[in-house]
């Protein structure tokens, strides 16, 4: 489509091993039968009862091929980038966004297009290269194969050319900048912004692609690429204790991709800047709300989280200043018995 990624990532053993809808269907049926029936219920729930067939199909093969490359299903398993969190959003945060606004605040096809995106944005998440500009080299390769996941349901490109581009905005604007922001010192130059690029992409999308604006798709993209960011970043704004469990699965996932394990001596000091002064910085520095939705649905949580993140950072550097933990599972231990502490 517009971002020109679609063939740039071929197909991996995964995608060949479930090409379709139904070898995800039977794979689901034999591992997690109620992932089924609860994208089956959202999906009635976006769609006022009326069903969309094969955007559930594309929902499910989407699901079932992360579970099969990095959750439970295959022999990868990431701690916090599998099946489970596409559940966290296609379900859990994009009902509470229908609470918080209403079913009626966006038709069916964005709400639909949100689930397709939870199902989709993580697909890959060891690419070994980069495309040119800020679109990360895992979100490249999830847009590639994203829309071979809907022709495979029978959403053609041309007559769903809305979701195709909304997909690959989406996607494209979930690329997360986890460096601390660049200060100067020169008050007349602003910081270098990080955390989601949505937040940032219709400038970008100005100097790449200078007619987009004259695109009613990309415009309605670009609008759900920054709706969909908050929802992939609503953890701020939900209650403490899923913030703290989001946070420790993420560690654990970095220290398992970093060949650190948790019982050595090598996790320690990384566990403990991630659970600390990462979190604080994640959530007061790289963390903004790019939908007025998002902030409507995840803001006042978010100013009940703050204190207590600021709590359990401060508490977790204090435990640990004279005598430096033995590795990473001792930080993890700390932090979690911190976090039960807040009550």
């Amino acid at each position: 489509m517009i971002l020109g990624y679609s063939s740039l990532y071929p197909a991996d053993a995964s995608e060949r091993d479930l090409p379709g809808p139904a070898e995800a269907r039977a794979l689901l049926a034999g591992r997690r039968p109620d992932i089924v029936t609860r994208i089956e219920g959202m999906v009635a729930r976006a769609t006022a009862g009326a069903g969309a067939p094969r955007h559930l199909d594309a929902i499910l093969l989407g699901i079932a091929r992360i579970g099969r490359r990095h959750g439970s299903f295959g022999d990868d398993p990431h701690d916090y980038h599998n099946e489970e969190h596409v559940l966290e959003l296609a379900e859990r945060r994009l009902g509470a966004l229908m609470d918080a606004i209403g079913e009626p605040a966006l038709p069916a096809d964005d709400w639909l297009a949100l689930m397709l995106f939870a199902a989709c944005h993580d697909l890959r998440q060891r690419e070994a290269f980069d495309v040119p500009g800020p679109v990360g080299g895992n979100e490249a390769a999830s847009i590639a194969e994203g829309f071979r996941i809907l022709a495979a349901c029978g959403l053609d490109p041309v007559a769903e050319r809305p979701l195709y581009i909304a997909l690959e905005l989406m996607i494209a604007g979930s690329t997360f900048d986890a460096r601390p922001p660049q200060r100067s010192d020169d008050p007349d130059v602003p910081a270098a912004p990080g955390g989601s690029l949505a937040r940032g992409l219709a400038l970008w999308l100005d100097g790449e692609r200078p007619d987009w604006r004259d695109d009613p798709d990309a415009r309605r993209g670009e609008r759900l690429a920054r709706l969909a960011a908050d929802l992939d970043t609503a953890n701020v704004g939900e209650p403490f204790p899923l913030l703290a469990d989001s946070a420790v699965r993420l560690c654990r996932e970095r220290e398992r991709r970093a060949g650190r394990a948790l019982a050595k001596a090598s996790s320690a000091l990384t566990c403990l800047g991630f659970l600390s002064r990462g979190q604080t910085v994640y959530f007061f520095d790289l963390h903004r709300f790019c939908s007025r939705e998002g902030e409507r649905a995840f803001g006042p949580q978010k100013a009940r989280n703050g204190p207590v993140v600021r709590q359990v950072s401060q508490q977790l550097q204090d435990r640990f200043e004279d005598q430096p933990p033995g590795n990473g599972q001792a930080v993890i231990d700390a932090f979690a018995a911190l976090c039960a502490a807040t009550g």
